[in-house]
This record gives C-alpha cells, sequence and structure tokens, in this order.
C-alpha cells in the first residue's frame, strides 16, 4: 500500500516550496479590490446551461443564453429573455462568433460549461484579449494539461506518478504498435486532446490493434480535429478516482474531496459517488496532496479535476489526465461539502479570494455524509448504450429535496435529438452515510418515469442493487464483469400484460366513437354500439432486430362501466375492476388478488404502451401477425442489419459477396459525436451494401443485407 507523502494541510515547513507556501497563505489577509460581475454569456447548452443560469440569477447576474436551431424549443433557449440563435448545430464551437455576441450583449464574461469550448486554450486566450473574463483556468494552464503527452511530463517532474506507457510525437502505426508491445497487452489508446470517453479505445491483443487504433483515431477527428495518440498499459482492475481542486489568483489551492466514477461504459461514468468507498484514509489523503501538486505545477486558477487510475490490485495509483473545467459530476461534490462551486468560479473570476481554508473543507465532508449522481441518459444498455432519440411523451421525476436534487435540461414534451449528447438529467442524492444515499438513490430511481426513448434507468436500478457494488466493490469493468446480472431479462407479469390490453381496448373504444356509457349488460356480440370482445396479441418491446420476444395473447371484454373480463394466453377468464384519470394517466386496477396503481402511456402515432408499475418500466407493443405483414406488403428486414438510431455511416468493412462470421465488424456509423461499430448478428454471405460512407439514415433503415435461404 501507498505511504503518505504528506498531511492533508502543511503549514509552516521548511520543506515546502515558495510557491506551495504561498498559496496557504491566510485568507484573512487576501483583499478583493474587483468589482462583481454583472452579467456573463453562457456558452453551452442543457442542463449545465440551465444550472449555470440559477447560480448566476441568484447573484444578480444577468445572463445570455445560446442556442442552435435543434434547440431552438430547448429548456435553456428559454431561460433567459436574452437568447441568441447561433443556426447550424456546429456553431457552438464557433469561438469568435460567441466572444463577438458577449461583445454585442455587454456580456463581462463567458462560462464555457463543459464541453465544447471549455477545455479550449485557444479559445480562453481569444476572450482575454477580447477584454472579456473566462470563467475557467489560465489558457496557458489549459494547454499545458490539455495535452495529454505534455501534462505527464508536468506531473512526473513535479512528484505526480503517472502510468507506464508511450506519449511521444512519432505518430507513425508501425511505431505505435512497436511501444505497444514493449508496455505490455492489454493497452489503452487515448487521443492526446480527447475528453469524455471519446477518442479512447482498449486493444487486449496485437491482433486487434491497428482496427482499434484507426477506430480511436477517427473519433479523435470528429470530435476534438486532432489525432494524435498516445499509448498506456492499461490496469485490468482499476478505478477511477478524481480529486475536486480550486485555486484562486492569490495563491491559495484546495481540495474539495475526491470522487469515485468506476462505474462507466464507453469510457463514460454513469454513477458517480463521494467520498471513495473502501479507500484507506492514508490513501486518500496522499490523492488530495497529489492532486493539488498537480494544479499548482501548471499555476492553476478555478475548477478543476485531477484524474487517477487506482490499482485494485497493488493499491498504486497513477496520474490519468487533468480535466480543466466543471465536470458533469460536480454536484456530487457539492452534495458533500454544501457548497456552490458555480458561485465559487465567479468569485474567482472575479479576483476574490476562495472564502474557505483546507480544514473548513474538511470539517464540511466529515459532516455532510455521502452522496451518489445517477445520470439519466436516453440510451439502450441492452444495445452496448447506444443513443436513443424522440419525443418525451412522459416525464415524473422524484421530488427535490434537500437530499434529493435533480439538474435537468429537458422537460415533457421535449425532444431527444441525434445532435448532441443523450444525457437528460442528473439525479443525486446524499445521506449520513453510502448505504442511506445508496437506499435513497434506488427509491428515487423508482420514482423517475420517462417514455418515449429509451432510458438506462432500469439498468441503474440494477446497479444500485448489486451486491458487489453495495459492498463498494468498484472498477472500471464492473459493467462487463457482472453483465449476466445486469442484463438478467426480467419477465413481464400477467397484471402488466392485462393492463396494457385494456388501454389498448379503451383507446379502441374511444376511437370508434364508443363512450362506456351504452345499456348494460354487454355480453351480446354482433352489431350495435354495444363493446365488443378483443383480443389483442403483445410484445416485449426490444430495439434489437435480433432479439424475437414471443407474442402473449390477452382477451378482454368490457362486461360494466369499470368491468372487464379478460384472460392471459388463453387462461382462466378473470374479472378486473379498473378506471384510468387522464389527467395523470394513472390505471387503477383491482384484481381478485391485488390492487395496482400503473402510470400507462401510449404513443399516439405507434399505440405502443410504456406502463410504471411498482417501481419498474415495461414497454409494450402490438404484435403484427405474420400474415397481416404479408397482407400489408411490409418488407420483411430478418435478413438486414438496421441503423440503431439516425446516424451517419462512416465506413463500411465489408464488400457485396463477402463472407462474413458473427460479431464481425460490418459497418461503422457516427451518431451524438460517438462511433459504433455495427457487427454482424450470424454467420453469412453479404447480398448488398446498402448505405456507403457518407450517408445519413434514419434509425432502423437497413444498413447491409444478407443472402436469404432461397438465395443459397
Amino acid at each position: 500500500m501507498r505511504s503518505v507523502a504528506r498531511p492533508a494541510v502543511l503549514r509552516g515547513s521548511a520543506l515546502i516550496p515558495k510557491r506551495t507556501r504561498r498559496w496557504q497563505s491566510s485568507v484573512a489577509e487576501k483583499v478583493d479590490s474587483h468589482e462583481p460581475l454583472r452579467s456573463i454569456l453562457i456558452a453551452n447548452r442543457g442542463e449545465i446551461a440551465l444550472r449555470l443560469g440559477r447560480t448566476a440569477s441568484q447573484y444578480g447576474i444577468r445572463t445570455t443564453t445560446l442556442y442552435t436551431d435543434p434547440d431552438r424549443h430547448s429548456q435553456h433557449a428559454l431561460s433567459s429573455p436574452f437568447a441568441v440563435n447561433l443556426g447550424s448545430t456546429d456553431q457552438y464551437l464557433n469561438g469568435s462568433r460567441i466572444i463577438e455576441v458577449a461583445k454585442q450583449h455587454d456580456c463581462q464574461a463567458i462560462h464555457p460549461g463543459y464541453g465544447f469550448l471549455s477545455e479550449n486554450a485557444a479559445f480562453a486566450k481569444a476572450c482575454t484579449d477580447a477584454g472579456l473574463k473566462f470563467i475557467g483556468p489560465p489558457w496557458k494552464a489549459i494547454e499545458a494539461m490539455g495535452d495529454k503527452s505534455r501534462s505527464k511530463e508536468i506531473m512526473l517532474e513535479a512528484g505526480v506518478p503517472c502510468i507506464p506507457g508511450y506519449h511521444g510525437s512519432e505518430q507513425d502505426p508501425v511505431y505505435l504498435a512497436q511501444r505497444a508491445e514493449e508496455v505490455g497487452y492489454p493497452v489503452l489508446l487515448k487521443a492526446v486532446k480527447g475528453g469524455g470517453g471519446k477518442g479512447m479505445r482498449i486493444a487486449m491483443t496485437a491482433d486487434e490493434f491497428e482496427q482499434q487504433l484507426d477506430s480511436a483515431k477517427s473519433e479523435a477527428r470528429s470530435s476534438f480535429g486532432d489525432d494524435v495518440m498516445l499509448v498506456e498499459k492499461y490496469i485490468t482492475t482499476p478505478r477511477h478516482i478524481e480529486v475536486q481542486v480550486f485555486a484562486d489568483k492569490h495563491g491559495s489551492c484546495l481540495t474539495l474531496g475526491e470522487r469515485d466514477c468506476s462505474i462507466q461504459r464507453r469510457h463514460q461514468k454513469v454513477l458517480e459517488e463521494s467520498p471513495a468507498p473502501n479507500l484507506p484514509e492514508e490513501v486518500r489523503q496522499d490523492l488530495w496532496e497529489k492532486a493539488r501538486q498537480a494544479a499548482l505545477a501548471v499555476g492553476y486558477e478555478g475548477a478543476g479535476t485531477v484524474e487517477f487510475i487506482f490499482d485494485n490490485e497493488t493499491g498504486e495509483f497513477f496520474f490519468m489526465e487533468m480535466n480543466t473545467r466543471l465536470q458533469v459530476e460536480h454536484p456530487v461534490t457539492e452534495m458533500v461539502t454544501g457548497l456552490d462551486l458555480v458561485h465559487w468560479q465567479i468569485l474567482v473570476a472575479e479576483g476574490k479570494p476562495l472564502p474557505l481554508t483546507q480544514a473548513e473543507v474538511e470539517e464540511r465532508i466529515k459532516a455532510r455524509g455521502h452522496a451518489i449522481e445517477a445520470r439519466i441518459y436516453a440510451e439502450d444498455p441492452t444495445m452496448n448504450f447506444i443513443p436513443s432519440t424522440g419525443k418525451l411523451l412522459h416525464l415524473r421525476t422524484p421530488g427535490q429535496t434537500e437530499s434529493v436534487r435533480i439538474d435537468a435540461g429537458f422537460a415533457q414534451g421535449d425532444e431527444v435529438s441525434s445532435h448532441y449528447d443523450p444525457m437528460i438529467a442528473k439525479l443525486i442524492v446524499s445521506g449520513p452515510d453510502r448505504k442511506a444515499a445508496l437506499q435513497k438513490m434506488e427509491r428515487a430511481l423508482e420514482e423517475y418515469e420517462v417514455a418515449g426513448p429509451v432510458t438506462n434507468i432500469e439498468f441503474l436500478k440494477k446497479c444500485c442493487r448489486s451486491p458487489a457494488f453495495v459492498r463498494g466493490e468498484v472498477e472500471t469493468g464492473y459493467i462487463q464483469k457482472y453483465h449476466e446480472e445486469l442484463f438478467a431479462k426480467v419477465e413481464v407479469p400477467d397484471e402488466v400484460w392485462v393492463q396494457a390490453a385494456i388501454g389498448l381496448y379503451e383507446a379502441e373504444q374511444t376511437k370508434g366513437g364508443h363512450t362506456g356509457q351504452p345499456g348494460w349488460p354487454l355480453q351480446t356480440i354482433g352489431f350495435g354500439n354495444a363493446p365488443q370482445p378483443r383480443e389483442f396479441h403483445l410484445v416485449e418491446m426490444s430495439s434489437d432486430p435480433q432479439v424475437t420476444n414471443s407474442p402473449v395473447a390477452v382477451g378482454v371484454l368490457k362486461t360494466g362501466p369499470d368491468n372487464y373480463s379478460v384472460a392471459v394466453a388463453g387462461g382462466t377468464q378473470q374479472s378486473v375492476t379498473c378506471s384510468f384519470t387522464p389527467t395523470t394517466k394513472i390505471l387503477r386496477t383491482f384484481f381478485p388478488h391485488t390492487r395496482l396503481e400503473t402510470t400507462l402511456i401510449r404513443d399516439p402515432e405507434t399505440n405502443n404502451l410504456t406502463l410504471f408499475q411498482q417501481g419498474k418500466q415495461y414497454r409494450i407493443q402490438l404484435a403484427v401477425p405474420k400474415w397481416a405483414e404479408k397482407a400489408l406488403g411490409l418488407k420483411d428486414v430478418t435478413n438486414s442489419v438496421l441503423a440503431p438510431m439516425p446516424c451517419k455511416v462512416l465506413r463500411v468493412e465489408v464488400q457485396e459477396g463477402d463472407q462474413v462470421s458473427k460479431n464481425q465488424a460490418l459497418v461503422v456509423i457516427e451518431s451524438m459525436k460517438m462511433e459504433t461499430v455495427i457487427r454482424s448478428p450470424q454467420d453469412g454471405r453479404i447480398s448488398r451494401v446498402v448505405h456507403r460512407a457518407g450517408d445519413l439514415c434514419k434509425a432502423g433503415t437497413a444498413l447491409v443485407e444478407f443472402e436469404g435461404e432461397e438465395e443459397k
């Protein structure tokens, strides 16, 4: 186990370098000679733009927001009376235009949020040159830490341990492959100017190195305009632990605790928590100290995050990178410190000193317990977490309290588009300890209802109740390690099939003009206004075209204003009493054995149903019989590989006539700035390549087609 380098707070020691001693000077000795900010431009979108606006408004600062054409009805575009349409989707990256907008609207500062221009050193410098405050670190610090090769050199000089690897400028693929052999497989390929998990791939063996390198470079060019890569040893059982640092212009630098961000998919975080579970205190203090050293080494100012890889096997940790901005997961730190980090950013930008000492921060952390954040994404975990799009037909959230917080960028009725990151919201909870916080998170997720796009909420529930996660046995490969447990199929109860069928039955009656008030009884079958018996063939929805769920037949007959006779899969008829409240979408059903209240949402365009019952979600659709498919002339897509979402085709890896094997790469697509490799679901021969590189595809359109049985 690594030993403690120095205590958390050092004062009056001859061992402390001059620069370090200066940043520990007394807060009381610092004098504020700067005027407060009156107006800022928020150069971002979604939940972070709304979150920045809330703090600014709280302190009387006027905000100007930006939006693009797809965002014109978004919540952040409507959040300020001062809103500017930039036009096309790429304009959030147009630094010069954004600076011009800020000057036109008499803004004194620009807050870049995270993503987009937040870690762009040239943009930060351009703001300063234009006489605007960049609410973030100095551009030189961004430049130094944004280049992963240079940042590791700086860290080694400052005594911060770094992971073994190659961080040089030589980028010939053959040379990089040689260095990978020297480092030893598996290796991590990472874009030098990357971030957010983009431009990262793992090569487990030399055979896949070239393909993974090409994919990482392509994604890096698309996301950052730069494909320079570094090669690092990939630690097989790592934890991702990051330390929140904050520095002012007067030399003070504090750490605000650490966050464990080990639960990840696609190298992006899903669950984050603070403090990190099962971390020895001496290691925690050493991490804090090394993070301060890292920040001081580049003359840092403002909010930043120093990220480390912690080796579960050896107990060692290594510097990974520094994010020179506010992190997506900053609310976790706010919950365990009681601080507003955006307000602190504004104070630093105004030239004021940090309002607390390190000792005061640590006392707050000890007193406030544990916090966990879950990212609510529009994505399908069963399809390797590919993004999902569509209108939010229904959105119901847990009640917010002092210990339950929601940072959201969407409201019911909004559209999740394919242009930007699919994060709908962040759910953050806190408790006196980890067990209490985890229990509160599980309950809050059960109350979170989203219908429309597929979301990861059901997956998050499984994570939070996963035994190893409850014990705090986390690592970045957790999802892969416990894949069978986390993706175990949940059977649909008969009660759900009954309620779905009743929902469709009532929709049919309403559409047909029936009011539900004719004379009773209604057992007569024939012509007239009396409701007729119906049999619905229902199936659990799946985004995977290779998954075939068996239809379930449900017979329904309305026998009274609120009474139904139902039978599932040809079973025994049973009588149920059911009432639906349109304003709340609540279907209240009395079965012979229980009473259930279910939120039932019907998509008016497709008749697909989403049901929320006892903290679980079920997605149901009508099954089209085979004879009906033929009668309606529906295209048989059994032998087609379909686009899982709206996307752009980047590369086609096969040709017509190729014999391919299951899991072989067929097509590489891009959506929401993320590359996805579409792999073959079967062994077979390609009969047709439908779309080529550069084509734009709608969700569900065929990308390639296989030979059918009749063609062989």
